[in-house]
Parts: structure tokens; sequence; C-alpha cells
């Protein structure tokens, strides 16, 4: 009978759980993760778009920072654009 007094605990806890994430209560380790989670969404593909612009501006004479920029700026673009659909869910 000890295992399911615990199963039972277990599925109270849980359900608690579940109830508090339904209510919009959030850890300030929750709210921290999710701004972490944000600012990576917005830079990674700024940081990609900079760096591949880089090496085909390398690779290709004449360009000088003409795809380091375009692609900087498509960058900011996606990433504008990640944040908006994980804000809106």
């Amino acid at each position: 009978m000890n295992d399911g007094r615990r199963l039972r605990e277990e599925v109270e806890r849980d359900a608690r759980r579940l109830d508090a994430a339904r209510r919009g209560k959030r850890s300030v380790l929750a709210q921290a993760r999710f701004l972490g989670t944000l600012g990576l969404v917005m830079v990674l593909p700024m940081v990609a778009g900079a760096y591949l612009g880089r090496w085909l501006d390398e690779r290709l004479p004449g360009y000088s920072q003409s795809w380091t920029l375009s692609l900087l700026l498509l960058g900011v673009l996606v990433g504008a654009i990640n944040v908006y659909l994980m804000l809106r869910d």
C-alpha cells in the first residue's frame, strides 16, 4: 500500500503544478529561462548571418562588406519573427 500512497502524492503534486501553470504563476527561474530563450532566439540568427556574410565576403572578391550587412539584416528580421512567434504562443 505504500506504493499506492506514493503514487497518489505524485499525481496530486503534478496536478498542483499543472493548476499553477494554468493560472500563469511562474517562478523566477522559469521567467529567467524564458527570457534567456527569448534572447537566444533573437541573437542566434543575427550572429549566424554575420558570420556567414563575413565568410562569403572573404571568398568573393570585390564585394567588401555587402554580404555581411545583408545577412546581418536578414538575421535581425528572422530573429524578430522568431520572437514574435514565441511570444504569440
